[in-house]
């Protein structure tokens, strides 16, 4: 696909993720055209709350998807279809899973998401169709082993085949299919990522050192609050660490 073509990918990929969304099973949290409240902050406005990501207009979408996933796996470069799949896939499931996948079905190390001369020296030598089948594949088989399948799935389904309609088209020459209206109204919702909770790591990090400081308060007029104190620091100390690890855990999931 040309550069030229990022429109019609974008385009697909709108119709995917709708509009406004913010579902209590949706790790992405507040979105909007796809773009969540994270990468809102990142890229637009830090501190954006719920409201400010339903105002967000459609020119700071489209900045924020060439930036973050089109430019970032250098998609102007990759082979017709392949673009697109990849495109939509790191929309979708971020753009360290979409790279890692990527590399992978090319037979090379996936200790990296970055496309570098050598996964588009690897792409030369393969065929576009099948490549593209083998991107959508590995990621229809990844979103059912997510949690959030029983929730979304009745939508994931439906936009891997339509991404894979889509892009085998752009990768033999052949007429784009049309975007059914139904099919993209049903496949909205729900990002198939699980971004780390970095406030809760905060609140339990912030919960050891108010409970720290009160305790060396305390230890100076009371012995017992120094064994009570003490036990609530451990306590808090041990959410955090539990909370960190499961963190790592979902991250794991996700690449």
């Amino acid at each position: 696909m040309a550069a030229s073509s990022y429109d019609e990918a974008l385009r697909r990929v709108l119709a995917h993720e709708g509009g406004y969304t913010n579902h209590p099973s949706d790790p992405g949290g507040p979105t909007n055209y796809g773009i969540t409240i994270h990468d809102y902050r990142k890229y637009v406005k830090p501190g954006a709350t719920a409201a400010d990501v339903r105002a967000m207009t459609l020119a700071e979408a489209k900045a924020i998807y060439r930036s973050k996933y089109w430019n970032a796996l250098r998609c102007d470069e990759l082979p017709a279809g392949v673009d697109y799949a990849t495109f939509d896939y790191c929309v979708n499931s971020g753009v360290g899973r979409a790279g890692k996948v990527l590399r992978r079905v090319l037979d090379l190390q996936d200790d990296s998401y970055v496309v570098t001369d050598t996964v588009l020296a690897a792409l030369r030598g393969r065929d576009a169709s099948n490549v593209v089948a083998a991107i959508c594949d590995e990621r229809l088989a990844f979103l059912k082993r997510l949690k959030t399948w029983p929730v979304f799935g009745r939508g994931w389904g439906p936009r891997v085949a339509d991404v894979r309609r889509a892009a085998l088209a752009m990768a033999k020459g052949a007429k784009l299919p049309p975007l059914d209206p139904a099919v993209a109204d049903e496949t909205t919702g729900g990002k198939a990522d699980v971004p780390v909770n970095t406030n809760a790591q905060n609140g339990a990090a912030g919960a050891v050192i108010v409970a720290g400081g009160g305790w060396l308060y305390a230890t100076a007029h009371d012995p017992v609050a120094f064994i009570i104190g003490g036990a609530v620091i451990v306590l808090a100390a041990v959410a955090m660490i539990a909370l960190s690890r499961a963190n790592a855990r979902s991250k794991q999931e996700v690449l």
